[in-house]
């Protein structure tokens, strides 16, 4: 079955309590991160926190995912370069770009690997359509993609296409954190210093490059309606 025919709903059993909406503002350093969301997972695991879904951005980097190839990272010495635990090959993440760290419970939802990185697709996909974007599913790619006729078209005549969301995902207990990221006005040269998600036959495009002039919080604002009708209610974290 393709993640497009599959149910998208990831919502938590009855009583469950909403997952606390986390935003930082300003530059989150990369390893404070990955710190914060190691604890934050062992707690939810331990039942001793609620579940999160943390907004920020980052300085300038790269990440390498468990099947990231050396070949793709073209520029080593451009940005930082961070191995991670997460799924998948090498990102960019850096200012102008909406990362999404999500740590859920499965156990109390569904324990369902592909069904729920098809209900996080679901989630931008829903974001993208409320700023009147098309955004789609590759089976043959993760993340969110849009279509580009006003470039050439691919060598095999098809019509051109960019990424315009990552998502990179681990599980530990049923946990889930990392999570995904949408570009939204990030600096797309950037991205040239890889091989994005080992992919090099698509571009990179964002919401501003898209011709659509919204600011952070307008996307949050949307991101989090979406959020609410796949997974369920949120509640600001204190």
């Amino acid at each position: 079955m393709h993640r497009t025919e599959l149910d998208h709903s990831m919502l938590p059993k009855p009583g469950s309590p909403p997952v606390r909406w986390r935003i930082s503002d300003g530059l989150v350093p990369y390893s404070d991160a990955v710190a914060e969301m190691e604890r934050e997972v062992a707690a939810i695991a331990d039942g001793t926190a609620g579940e999160l879904v943390w907004l920020l951005e980052h300085p300038p980097l790269y990440t390498a995912g468990t099947s990231a190839d050396p070949k793709d990272l073209i520029a080593p010495d451009r940005f930082p370069v961070f191995a991670t635990g997460r799924g998948g090959e090498y990102t960019y993440h850096g200012p102008g770009q909406r990362v999404a760290y999500v740590m859920l419970d499965l156990k109390r939802r569904r324990q369902d690997v592909r069904a729920y990185v098809a209900a996080l697709e679901e989630v931008i996909i829903q974001t993208l359509e409320k700023m009147n974007i098309r955004g789609e599913r590759r089976e043959d790619r993760v993340g969110v993609w849009v279509q580009r006729p006003d470039k050439p078209r691919l060598p095999n005549g098809g019509l051109s296409e960019d990424k315009i969301a990552a998502l990179g995902i681990r599980l530990r207990r049923w946990v889930s954190f990392h999570g995904l990221s949408i570009n939204v006005d990030p600096d797309l040269d950037h991205f040239t210093g890889i091989v994005p998600c080992g992919i090099s036959a698509y571009g990179v495009t964002s919401l501003v490059d898209l011709g659509q002039l919204v600011m952070m919080p307008d996307v949050d604002i949307r991101l989090r309606e979406a959020f609410e009708e796949v997974f369920g209610d949120t509640i600001n974290d204190a």
